[in-house]
């Protein structure tokens, strides 16, 4: 893996550069936190994060691979808290992947207890393999049972190397439960 840097005041890469500027002193590093500008590291590069959607269920095509989402959920409604909700699944696309690398999905909490900000609720670390860079890899996990202890907002985040690549939001809110008439009740 390479990886190209490239110095907008001139116009070169590091090599150019560096052959111009025979010091060696002058140049910026590309990425914070370098400090020996003699000599670069390799560096990771993450994943590209295409899509991530939270359902019911996912099923796999036997022939092609190819995903169908079941039931895409962007909020849970529910007449008192807390509740365990019984399947949901996390689903992503991800691309430009180099190698194995490995990912943690975590279900945060915002509004944690005491006003404790991100309380984790769950955790999922794998390791995903990436054939060619150009290659799309879907990740499905199935959550059963997960306990949501109250309404307000929880985030599903998926790192690649403890690199946040995103996250999907979900409101969870209380409800009136319909009335013995099929109508919400007041």
């Amino acid at each position: 893996m390479s990886i190209f840097l490239f110095f907008p005041d001139k116009g070169l890469a590091k090599e150019e550069y560096l052959a111009e500027d025979k010091r060696n002193e002058t140049w910026i590093p590309a990425f914070a936190g370098m400090t020996d500008t003699r000599e670069l590291k390799m560096m990771e590069v993450p994943p590209i994060l295409l899509s991530v959607i939270i359902c019911e269920r996912v099923i796999f095509d036997k022939f092609t691979g190819m995903p169908s989402i079941i039931n895409i959920i962007q909020n849970i409604n529910a007449p008192k808290y807390p509740i365990r909700y019984p399947s949901l699944v996390f689903f992503c696309e991800l691309t430009n992947g180099h190698g194995r690398t490995k990912t943690t999905i975590r279900l945060v909490d915002e509004q944690g207890p005491g006003g404790q900000e991100d309380k984790v609720i769950f955790e999922q670390k794998g390791e995903g393999e990436f054939k060619d860079v150009k290659q799309v890899v879907s990740l499905a996990l199935n959550l059963q049972g997960v306990m949501l202890p109250h309404e307000g907002e929880y985030r599903f985040q998926l790192f690649a190397d403890d690199c946040l690549l995103g996250e999907r939001r979900i409101i969870c809110r209380k409800i009136a439960p319909p009335s013995k008439g099929g109508e919400t009740a007041e």
